[in-house]
């Protein structure tokens, strides 16, 4: 190798090697000088300092010829440390550099991390010394991809409309998996596992959705409690895949564990954190951001740049308004589009990627650069559409094509539920589609991203089994996570002996399942659900790296494998009835071809405006007819009953002609048997069923049904 750093190009940030040696480029504006360090192979022992020698355009670059993939390096950045102006330069500190493809390392919490001294009373504007060096991850250099398009499976490609999510971790999903080999176990290559992809597969969900495994730390707060930062939402390299998820170190694996995917026709969704990063606010470590450039990453005060906006509530924000910082972060989702073979993201804390200084902008950079990319504007793209910012709350306001999650479904399907009184006209809403948030903007039903448990709250077996949180491990003194969870115990706080009431929470679970499947839109399942898995109350287990979050696949029982049968049941049901999730809103004016949806009382009549305004009414049918094909037209017909008694509801009638049967309405699924197969015979039009409490009972009918009375009130 070279002893003489030359000049290289600015074009290409990061560092990139071209076959006979690596251009190091990095963007600082204020920074006045820029140092790379390499060390062996380890990460341990540096081996040689170079002063990047030019500055183009505001990006610090050079070339070292000789240097090959799989040297390991990071930068010191030299410039003014004056907190009060913003700035924040300690050439103590060794950075990581934010284009890193892969690390080497894991992060070891130190005083030294931090740029000032933790014990001066004068607080970050003090300096601190100290080399961090011994305690950081080290960059390491990659090779371009080796992924030919043509040897990559396709990706599925599967349609918004056809869309059923799994979210899941990474770890807590195989670590405790039997089948998958020890040493693959909580990483990518367990996930990728064919026992895993086998599992999902006949579970009948279409796109696994990763919580966050790009590379990210424990908060200092965390680690002082003895405890580790388990979901990921505290981003440390928006390139590089966590380490503690691969095998060889090699990012490779990720691709792999992609391609095993694809190839069983299924989707990757990743949870992105592009928010905030792992350093926190004005108190917090120094790590890669901060020290190269401050002013320009990160969104601070304008009338005090010592302090940093904090609209996630995670300490700081990043300034995605800046060029150079939007065009970081598009760059990250094209390589983990393209490279990686990602199908789709979900954005963490959404709205702060579209914040401009008058607020929340459908129409900010960030969304129009995504909206022109030929690439990035055809793949999935879902909004958390909430942040601690003013006005916050941006359900419905995310422009086309992104998609929500919509917890305005899941409070009402949970406050429905749970028996509170007046949720009927919003049910029958969100049920739809919630039309009356998204089509507005000429949006579909997919926008609508249904669920009613998700990795933050309660699991759907502790929602029908506590009233309270439980977060007394988190060391928080039970004060963290939501206070409020619309929950049902059933008489008795956590586990019980009571037969009674564990058959009432097993058939609340399946009432709370049918429900999510049978709605317009696209649902998301949270990974064991399906089993019946309890986080103990837990409503907040991000820092439970533990038996707490991980799945117990050899303790899994009777009960769950019912349970499971039931939702495989639901997901078949849903994907045979394309009815249950058609592409557009349906609306009057119905026309034989066409789609039809109503909504029936008890006398199986279309419900009048007086039906809608019994607010003590928890009875409701929902029906939905598809256009003629070949031989019929296809009707589906759910009851929802959450009467605490069996009630009546008339099935509705059809045009029956000369001679012809009328046993038309057969029975699909019940929420009363365990697994949800029916054990009631075919039904005739126009006769009363009796309809179990606190249930949900599925029909289908290959008939022309007519009403005899009633007006529609879509």
């Amino acid at each position: 190798m070279t002893t003489r750093m030359l000049s290289g190009h600015h074009h290409t940030l990061g560092a990139h090697w071209d076959g006979e040696g690596v251009n190091f480029a990095l963007f600082s504006a204020h920074a006045e000088a820029v140092e790379l360090c390499l060390y062996d192979v380890t990460g341990q022992t540096e081996t040689a300092r170079y002063m990047l020698p030019e500055k183009t355009h505001e990006v610090w670059h050079g070339y070292l010829s000789g240097l090959d993939p799989g040297a390991v390096y990071g930068y010191r950045v030299y410039g003014p440390y004056n907190p009060q102006a913003g700035h924040r330069f300690n050439h103590h500190k060794l950075l990581l550099d934010p284009y890193a493809r892969q690390l080497i390392g894991e992060f070891r919490w130190n005083d030294a991390h931090f740029g000032y001294r933790r014990d001066d009373p004068e607080e970050d504007l003090s300096f601190d010394t100290r080399d961090n060096a011994p305690f950081m991850p080290k960059c390491v250099v990659t090779a371009p991809s080796v992924f030919a398009d043509d040897t990559r499976p396709k990706k599925p490609d599967v349609s918004w409309s056809q869309t059923v999510i799994y979210e899941t971790h990474v770890r807590g999903f195989t670590l405790q998996h039997p089948d998958v080999p020890e040493l693959a176990r909580g990483k990518f290559a367990g996930l990728g596992h064919p026992k895993i992809i086998a599992y999902l597969k006949a579970l009948g969900i279409t796109s696994v959705e990763l919580l966050p495994v790009q590379a990210f730390s424990d908060e200092h707060f965390v680690y002082e409690k003895g405890l580790r930062n388990y979901w990921g939402y505290n981003t440390s390299s928006f390139f590089a895949p966590h380490t503690a998820y691969l095998n060889e170190n090699d990012a490779a694996e990720f691709r792999h564990m992609v391609d095993n995917f694809h190839q069983a026709g299924l989707e990757v969704l990743l949870d992105v954190v592009y928010n905030h990063t792992s350093e926190s606010n004005r108190l917090g470590p120094t790590m890669s951001f901060r020290g190269i450039d401050n002013a320009s990453y990160y969104r601070l005060q304008a009338e005090n740049p010592r302090y940093y906006v904090n609209d996630t509530g995670c300490g700081n924000t990043l300034n995605v308004s800046h060029p150079r910082v939007l065009q970081l972060v598009m760059d990250s989702l094209r390589y983990w589009s393209s490279d990686m073979g990602v199908d789709g993201f979900r954005f963490d804390l959404a709205p702060v990627m579209g914040r401009e200084p008058k607020g929340f902008n459908p129409r900010a950079s960030f969304f129009q650069a995504i909206a022109q990319d030929p690439q990035l504007s055809r793949i999935k793209l879902i909004a958390e559409p909430w942040d601690i910012g003013p006005g916050g709350y941006q359900l419905g306001n995310f422009p086309a094509p992104w998609s929500e999650w919509n917890d305005d479904y899941r409070d009402t399907v949970r406050r429905f539920w749970r028996r509170e009184p007046g949720q009927l006209p919003t049910l029958a809403r969100r049920l739809h589609g919630s039309g009356d948030i998204f089509e507005r903007s000429g949006r579909r039903p997919y926008a609508s991203v249904n669920f009613i448990t998700s990795h933050d709250g309660f699991t759907l077996r502790d929602l029908v089994s506590y009233q309270q949180r439980h977060n007394s491990a988190n060391g928080e003194n039970n004060n963290d996570g939501h206070r409020e969870n619309l929950s049902e115990n059933f008489g008795v706080e956590g586990p019980t002996d009571d037969a009674a009431i564990e058959t009432a929470r097993r058939r609340q679970q399946r009432n709370l399942l049918a429900t999510l499947l049978v709605s317009q839109g696209t649902p998301m399942i949270l990974a064991g659900d399906e089993l019946g898995r309890s986080q103990q109350g837990n409503n907040n287990a991000y820092c439970q790296d533990n038996e707490l979050n991980w799945i117990d696949w050899p303790s899994l029982g009777k009960h769950s494998e019912d349970l499971n049968a039931f939702v495989t049941l639901l997901l078949k049901l849903r994907a045979d009835y394309r009815i249950l999730s058609h592409p557009s809103y349906i609306h009057p004016p119905h026309r034989p071809e066409s789609y039809d949806i109503k909504w029936l009382n008890s006398d199986g009549l279309e419900m009048r405006e007086e039906h809608w305004q019994e607010h003590h009414s928890f009875l409701l049918g929902y029906l939905l007819t598809g256009p003629h094909d070949e031989q019929s037209r296809v009707t589906l017909l759910v009851i929802f009953n959450n009467s605490t008694q069996q009630q009546e509801f008339q099935l509705p009638d059809y045009q029956a002609e000369s001679g012809e049967s009328a046993l038309c309405w057969r029975w699909l699924v019940d929420t009363i048997q365990e697994r949800g197969i029916p054990e009631r015979p075919s039904a005739a039009s126009g006769e009363k069923l009796n309809i179990d409490e606190r249930s949900v009972a599925i029909l289908g009918c290959n008939k022309d049904i007519r009403f005899a009375q009633g007006t529609s009130n879509d």
